[in-house]
């Protein structure tokens, strides 16, 4: 199929975040995930993202070559194709992460589906975390893609995956494609005890919030809840999924337990109104962020 995008701009659009509970099956967590995406829809949801890598357990808190075998290639995939049946069903718009087999290598990705089950696209995380507990250096390469950004039924779809979260440059990249509005899947909480400064949820909502405010755009993310152990180790994550405003005002957020779909009305006319007034593209200086292109700050010629 091809897709056929909005013939212009929508104006305000319904945004849901699931934030759910996972387990070692892979047709439990699918068919969980399924079944709070029709209740998003029922509830008028137009847009439903789902948490980061929802098929399993966060596997990543251990590197076991086993869990290699989790990974799936994009084509015939085990669930991607059913997901795609239900956005077209439902006539939602579904960003899917999934872990992803390309030959030898393997990424954590995302596709778009769009709201007629069109696969309008696949995106491979940019920024690959290494630390205790998150060892997804281990398995996944560092995304080859490039930010990406779709034109869907319910306007222009910005996705970074979880640790793309702390990087402004994510989210600016992703604005200058002319995103309509930002979401981060996520798989976040408790750190080893050997950690010295573990995050807290708020710090992970106030660098997402960062980015609604120095974008004027909205922003959501969808987190897992519950305890997992795998191997030796243990992790609670956080929850706390929510939705920010233009302005960087938290409109919706879920607690450390809830389960199910967060839903939110995107006016999206203002958003496009206020950060034009903002002016923070109109100001910008790219001339200027040589530095930027480099990782030791120095910005070399010649």
């Amino acid at each position: 199929m091809t897709p056929t995008p909005p013939k212009q701009a929508p104006q305000h659009v319904s945004l849901a975040v699931i934030q759910m509970h996972m387990s070692s099956q892979l047709e439990d967590n699918v068919a969980r995930a399924e079944a709070h995406v029709r209740e998003a829809a029922r509830q008028g949801a137009q847009v439903v993202l789902l948490p980061e890598l929802f098929e399993n357990l966060y596997f990543c808190q251990v590197e076991r070559e086993d869990y290699f075998a989790l990974s799936h290639p994009l084509e015939g995939h085990p669930f991607i194709g059913r997901f795609q049946n239900l956005a077209s069903e439902l006539g939602v718009v579904l960003p899917l992460s999934y872990f992803e087999q390309a030959g030898q290598a393997h990424y954590n990705s995302l596709v778009c589906i769009d709201a007629d089950g069109t696969v309008l696209g696949n995106y491979r995380k940019t920024h690959i975390p290494d630390g205790p507990g998150y060892e997804e250096k281990y398995y996944f390469a560092p995304g080859d893609t490039g930010f990406k950004v779709w034109p869907t039924r319910f306007g222009r779809v910005g996705v970074g995956i979880c640790w793309d979260q702390w990087y402004p440059e994510t989210a600016r990249a992703m604005m200058l494609l002319n995103a309509d509005f930002l979401l981060y899947p996520t798989a976040i909480g408790s750190e080893p005890a050997e950690v010295e400064t573990p995050n807290t949820y708020q710090m992970w909502q106030r660098a997402m919030v960062g980015h609604a405010v120095s974008n004027s755009t909205y922003v959501g993310s969808s987190n897992r809840i519950g305890t997992e152990r795998v191997g030796d180790l243990e992790q609670t994550y956080y929850g706390h999924s929510f939705i920010s405003d233009y302005t960087g005002e938290i409109v919706a957020e879920l607690g450390e337990t809830e389960e199910g779909p967060l839903l939110h009305t995107l006016d999206l006319v203002e958003a496009r109104k206020f950060r034009a007034g903002m002016g923070f593209f109109r100001d910008r200086r790219p001339e200027l962020y040589g530095a930027l292109l480099t990782t030791d700050g120095v910005t070399r010629r010649g």
